[in-house]
């Protein structure tokens, strides 16, 4: 049974780093969902006051980390709010309108539109806002990525 345990565990971790790429999918409530799981295959005694803390300070961490980034690159390539809706509009519908490349494109294409049609930019200004917006998005995907896995290895050396 335990490698039954085990199987799913490591299950929710990985889903919780693809939704890192398709941001439909919660990815840190699967990464704290795994962590449960474990206190409910095995025990909680494991988990301290320290564990959790640090634990609900990574996942304040990784929201920040989400919204900073995504802020800092339409806003250093000049973007306002709107492109920064746009993007994150383009970020959920964009794997879904083109399946592959649809993540790097749609918040592109996103940013893009809402500078075009709030601020009435000139395509070119808003296709580098709309650059910013993907730099931000990527920026945001690294980011998240090792908290994430610092969130999985703090919680394996707790278990292990």
């Amino acid at each position: 049974m335990d490698v039954m345990y085990w199987l799913i565990i490591v299950i929710m971790f990985i889903i919780g780093f693809i939704g890192l790429v398709y941001p439909i999918i919660p990815s840190v409530l699967f990464i704290l969902g795994g962590i449960l799981l474990y206190g409910v295959f095995y025990s909680f005694e494991t988990f301290n006051w320290m564990f959790w803390a640090i634990q609900i300070l990574l996942v304040l961490l990784l929201f920040c980390a989400d919204y900073v980034a995504n802020l800092a690159g339409v806003k250093k390539f000049g973007g306002s709010r709107a492109g920064i809706w746009g993007s994150t509009i383009g970020i959920l519908v964009g794997p879904f309108v083109i399946p592959f490349l649809g993540i790097i494109i749609g918040p592109f294409i996103g940013a893009v539109i809402a500078e075009m049609v709030v601020h009435k930019k000139n395509p070119v200004v808003a296709a580098k806002i709309g650059f910013g917006s993907v730099i931000g998005f990527v920026g945001s995907v690294v980011t998240k990525s090792i908290i994430q896995l610092f969130m999985v290895i703090y919680f394996l050396f707790t278990v292990l």
